[in-house]
């Protein structure tokens, strides 16, 4: 999942993108109007964090050339903006929701989940086979009995699971899982997708991740 964070305090934005990687998100951050539109027109998030002041364009014109735009992505406005005038003016824009500074990582977190489960249609089940990840509680089951993965090992069969039936091109899973945007040894990601293989023990009938030799790889069910 893929978050864009538009802040111009560098304390804020290290701080988000710090704990925002730990919960297995992919973090992009700009801290400037003009380079955060930019950014988000021109790549694809599951999320936009956007603060209100900002150099250049602020916070509201964004969501509103985003909005114009027609694209659903949900924005949560991070503001000191506070006055119930201005939540209300932010949320007629065209923002989701609106969370006051100073404001609690864990409620950041959990309105950030929130939107993700209304995007997704309430789902934080999914299955592959015999395979269940569980987004809420970043957990993997194969046949009822937990798997331990590590937080990129989740991530990447996150993505996998999500885009399941479609082929996921090396260059889209290293943009989404590691945030690399540049031309990269995708090699890792073989030694990962190896890796999560030998853990969730696939048999002879369980091939569900499957290599598409050139292009990437495909999580499929048969």
């Amino acid at each position: 999942m893929r978050i864009l964070i538009i802040e111009d305090e560098i304390g804020i934005s290290n701080f988000l993108k710090q704990g925002l990687e730990e919960e297995c998100f992919a973090v992009d951050v700009a801290q400037d109007g003009n380079k955060g539109l930019e950014m988000a027109l021109s790549n694809e998030y599951d999320i936009l964090l956007l603060d209100w002041m900002l150099p250049g364009i602020s916070g509201i014109e964004i969501c509103r050339q985003f909005r114009k735009e027609n694209i659903k992505t949900p924005i949560i406005f991070l503001t000191a903006k506070d006055t119930l005038d201005e939540t209300i003016f932010g949320l007629q824009t065209g923002a989701n929701d609106y969370i006051k500074k100073p404001f609690h990582f864990e409620e950041l977190l959990e309105r950030i989940r929130v939107q993700l489960r209304t995007k997704s249609g309430e789902q934080h089940l999914f299955t592959l086979g015999n395979i269940t990840l569980d987004i809420n509680s970043h957990q993997v089951f194969k046949n009822e009995e937990e798997i331990q993965l590590t937080q990129k090992e989740f991530a990447l069969l996150e993505y996998l699971i999500r885009n399941k039936g479609k082929v996921c091109r090396r260059s889209r899973i290293i943009e989404s899982v590691w945030d690399i945007h540049f031309d990269y040894n995708t090699g890792v990601i073989d030694v990962y997708v190896n890796s999560l293989r030998k853990k969730l023990d696939f048999k002879e009938n369980e091939e569900y991740i499957q290599t598409v030799r050139g292009i990437g790889y495909i999580a499929k069910e048969k």
